[in-house]
């Protein structure tokens, strides 16, 4: 270990401060880099080789923290320019998502009765086409009418189509006359 009286930092400090003001272009950020410089040569000193010279060892300190703080605050940005662009697409899908889960049941309530009945207990509750016209009381066949005209009737409104039977289903008048 070096002896104290040759690590003697104190009419280095003027020159180090300058050099990282030079780096940083800021006072509060240069007294903070000479600090930390001065905190590692301290840490270090034991590696310091007392035949060469202090002060191009410390000023060799002041530039090494100077370019390791600049790269990992680097690394961080483009880290949490990542991150932001991640959480921005998952905002984005799932904005989507529910805007279009939004248009789906939009189309399915605007089925008919009988088609969104149908509809829901095939796709939905997962019954099968015997059991979903059973339950409807409706013969297998009018269920898979129905099923049919109401597929029809979503694709429709999706490709911008407006269906027959959302437009009746929309205007029906029960028990009374069409005016």
């Amino acid at each position: 270990m070096a002896d104290s009286n040759s690590f003697d930092v104190v009419g280095l400090l003027d020159p180090l401060r300058r050099y990282a003001r030079s780096l940083t272009r800021s006072e509060a950020q240069a007294e903070d880099l000479v600090h930390d410089a001065l905190v590692k040569a301290y840490e270090k000193q034991e590696g310091y080789r007392s035949v060469g010279s202090l002060r191009t060892w410390l000023f060799s300190i002041v530039h090494n923290v100077f370019v390791d703080d600049w790269r990992r605050k680097g690394a961080e940005a483009r880290r949490a320019e990542a991150h932001a662009a991640l959480s921005v697409e998952a905002v984005v899908e799932d904005q989507d998502s529910r805007l279009r889960l939004k248009q789906i049941l939009d189309l399915f309530l605007a089925l008919p009765d009988e088609q969104r009945a149908a509809l829901h207990l095939v796709a939905v509750e997962e019954m099968s086409y015997q059991d979903a016209a059973a339950t409807l009381g409706i013969p297998m066949g009018t269920l898979m009418s129905r099923l049919s005209r109401a597929r029809a009737a979503i694709r429709g409104i999706e490709s911008g189509e407006e269906s027959p039977e959302v437009r009746r289903a929309a205007l029906r008048i029960i028990g009374g006359k069409d005016d």
